[in-house]
């Protein structure tokens, strides 16, 4: 007998089975058309990721306005310009600073000069009346003020920009109680360096000063004929002066292990204020009586300002200059010693010291290192040991000589070395002195502005505490951001490279994968808790720049310390990449105004920090990559193709050829951009949306932002055979999503389909 099956189960289970059947269609419709929906996604994810652009949907509500004191003083210089876009092919043809043209002659200009100059160059054409050949001018000096995109002289000069920054940290207020802060020594240092009023009225008198603390000279009459060891080793502590010999840090060169932190105390020649000729038949140094004239004027000057009674004055110039030469003499340069391999010989202390005994080492090294041990076994590397024994002998004879001795020739060297250290200290009079000097042996380098000289002092003086205080200006989490999404961006690019053999592609593969891109800041040891320990007994003088001079002279051996220490403070005035065991160093000095501000809308710092942050990396990361991929060849001259169809160049019997280095820097320089317009993509595809600048927003305003920085002047850019605005025709011409197509007057669309 079956026994019949409970009532309720089948009641419910049927109830079930015909809700399910009622609602299937509707289920699966819903849920293919979710699939389908998520396929269109993330096939347009790809066509955008692909073609490196992207513009946000039509329906997307209007970008708000960035209107930041930052956005708008940039958005000022965008007004002012040229819309690239206007008559793209015309502009991104055009030769930065061809004054004289309009904006639409410029363009086919510059492929004329290119074919001109090419020509000149094979055939030997160019020749003037005279048989000279016609000067090659630099494109980067050929500057056109009423060019309108040369918006702005700053944007040619990275450092200049970023000891604007530090300026504008040095000016600012101090935080409230914090007067005696060390944020507020350094303001007091650059305020004094730049009161040049107080420092014309203080005149000799503080130089003088100086010189009867250090016991007088014999110049003056009055000297204590102190020890000279004891003279060099106080020098060499308190004021950072080596008048003799020059003393650094750095690494053993022979040491195979690239994550060894070790350091040594390294030892030169020093930098002579008379410059040496050398002859290259007999190997030996030579310095010329007009040089010595040269230098014996302004020094006779000097002494005369210090008050030298002239009686005296003509002696001890005379025995300074004799001195002068002898050492300069001893030295030879940089090539003889890399010839004969003289750099980086290792000796311990104890052993220098028998080879040249005038020196009392271990008293000197230890001044310059104090309060860190040096001892008579420590290892020192010598980069011209010969120099440094005769230099040895030449104090020796000096000292043995009863005449010189007695004049106190070699104190007064001294006290002259530490004279030229302090200059900058001192008023217009000694300061032009020095300068004519300069100018005399043959500097033709421009005097830097006073607002400079006390910015790049008080970094010298106060690095520790202005870290803390730029890495508030930078913005962090942006300048965090913009790095690791171009970093990123970077190392997709290596998949779209065709390496010459499986070993260069695994060499290069390997290299990027252990390296790991870091902002420089070092938050974890540059905090203002350790600042104001650092400078808690360091006084500073509001109207006395002379004394607080004297204290960055000393400060300077702090600074020296710490090169031994693996957590050395990171360089402000820094503003490239570099290298350093398995990481990439982004400095703070990248991130600065009007290359980047946490402000701007991101099309504006992908644009222009965002080009040139990959562009460096690509130098600096794949320095050999023509030897080890066909890509730069390849594209470099798939991009001077399109260059010379625009330019009407290619129909030439014989066009312009490429070398490889230009080839590279063509493909390194369009690569850059592809990197920082696929970076752009991927920020905005994680935060969706971004601000206006001058009514530009998105791709337009990345591509416009690129084009008024790269008029500036960059040594990079002199390899290329054209301006690098070039570079946003050939991303744009096959792009439906650049501001307006890129199609030219004289060129069809279709003559430029190829893609790079």
């Amino acid at each position: 007998m079956i026994d019949a099956p409970p009532t309720s189960q089948p009641q419910s289970g049927a109830v079930k089975r015909s809700h399910w059947d009622q609602y299937r269609p509707f289920l699966l419709g819903l849920v293919c058309s979710s699939f389908l929906s998520t396929l269109l996604g993330l096939g347009l994810y790809l066509r955008h990721s692909s073609s490196n652009t992207l513009i946000p949907p039509e329906t997307a509500q209007a970008p708000l306005p960035c209107l930041t004191p930052a956005c708008l003083k940039a958005a000022a210089q965008l007004s002012a310009a040229v819309d690239p876009f206007a008559q793209p092919c015309d502009y991104f043809l055009a030769s930065c600073g061809a004054g004289g043209q309009t904006v639409a002659s410029r363009g086919r200009q510059r492929g004329k000069e290119i074919t001109q100059g090419k020509r000149e160059e094979e055939e030997g054409a160019g020749e003037t009346e005279g048989g000279g050949k016609i000067p090659n001018l630099d494109r980067a000096t050929q500057t056109n003020q009423d060019d309108p995109r040369d918006t702005s002289s700053s944007l040619s000069d990275r450092q200049t920009a970023l000891l604007h920054i530090i300026k504008e940290i040095l000016e600012s207020e101090a935080r409230p109680g914090s007067l005696n802060s060390a944020e507020q020594k350094v303001r007091t240092f650059f305020q004094s360096c730049m009161n040049t009023r107080r420092i014309e009225q203080l005149g000799s008198e503080p130089v003088l000063k100086l010189i009867e603390k250090l016991g007088g000279w014999a110049v003056s009459g009055k000297w204590n004929h102190g020890d000279f060891n004891v003279t060099l080793s106080l020098l060499m502590k308190e004021y950072s002066t080596f008048p003799f010999f020059s003393v650094y840090v750095g690494r053993d060169p022979n040491d195979s292990d690239s994550t060894s932190h070790r350091k040594y105390i390294q030892i030169d020649q020093p930098e002579f204020q008379i410059p040496v000729e050398w002859d290259n038949k007999e190997k030996k140094s030579k310095v010329t009586p007009q040089t010595m004239r040269h230098f014996l004027s302004p020094h006779l000057q000097l002494l005369g300002r210090l008050g030298a009674p002239s009686s005296s004055t003509n002696l001890h110039t005379g025995l300074f200059l004799q001195l002068s030469s002898q050492l300069a003499l001893a030295a030879s340069p940089l090539s003889h010693r890399l010839q004969h391999q003289l750099l980086y010989q290792r000796m311990t202390v104890r052993e220098l010291q028998a080879v040249a005994p005038a020196i009392d080492w271990l008293r000197c090294l230890r001044a310059t290192f104090h309060p860190l041990p040096v001892n008579q076994s420590d290892v020192v590397f010598l980069h011209n040991l010969p120099y440094i024994i005769n230099m040895s002998r030449i104090i020796s004879k000096w000292q043995r000589n009863q005449e010189m001795s007695g004049s106190g020739s070699l104190h007064t060297f001294m006290i002259l070395s530490l004279l030229h250290k302090v200059i900058p200290a001192l008023d217009s009079k000694f300061t032009e002195i020095q300068r004519n000097l300069s100018v005399a042996l043959g500097d033709t380098q421009e005097v830097i502005p006073r607002w400079k000289k006390c910015v790049l002092e008080a970094e010298k003086g106060f690095d520790t505490v202005l870290v803390p205080m730029m890495r508030e200006r930078v913005g962090e989490q942006e300048a965090e951001e913009l790095m690791q999404n171009i970093y990123s961006s970077f190392k997709s690019r290596l998949a779209s490279l065709r390496w010459r053999d499986e070993e260069s592609h695994t060499a290069v593969v390997n290299k990027i994968r252990t390296l790991t891109p870091r902002l420089l800041s070092n938050r974890e040891i540059l905090n203002r808790t350790k600042a104001e320990q650092q400078y808690s007994e360091v006084p500073v003088s509001e109207d006395d720049y002379f004394s607080n001079y004297l204290q960055f002279l000393s400060l300077q051996r702090r600074r020296r310390n710490k090169l031994f220490s693996s957590t050395t403070a990171p360089d402000i005035l820094s503003f490239t990449p570099s290298l350093s065991g398995e990481e990439v160093h982004f400095p703070l000095g990248m991130f600065v105004t009007p290359f980047f501000h946490p402000s701007y809308p991101r099309a504006v710092n992908y644009g222009i920090l965002g080009t040139m942050m990959a562009k460096e990396i690509l130098h600096l990361l794949l320095p050999d990559i023509q030897s080890q991929s066909e890509t730069p060849q390849t594209v470099g001259e798939c991009v001077w193709a399109h260059y010379l169809r625009l330019t009407e160049s290619s129909h030439r019997a014989d066009p312009p050829r490429l070398t490889p280095a230009q080839q590279q820097e063509i493909w390194i320089q369009y690569s850059a951009l592809q990197i920082a317009l696929q970076a752009y993509n991927q920020s905005l595809l994680m935060y969706h949306d971004d601000t206006s600048l001058s009514g530009l927003s998105y791709t337009p305003l990345f591509f416009t932002s690129f084009t008024q920085i790269n008029c500036s002047p960059d040594p990079s850019n002199d390899l290329l055979p054209f301006e690098p605005l070039f570079l946003v025709t050939v991303v744009c011409m096959n792009s439906d999503f650049c501001p307006k197509p890129t199609t030219c007057s004289h060129s069809t669309r279709q003559d430029l389909s190829q893609t790079c």
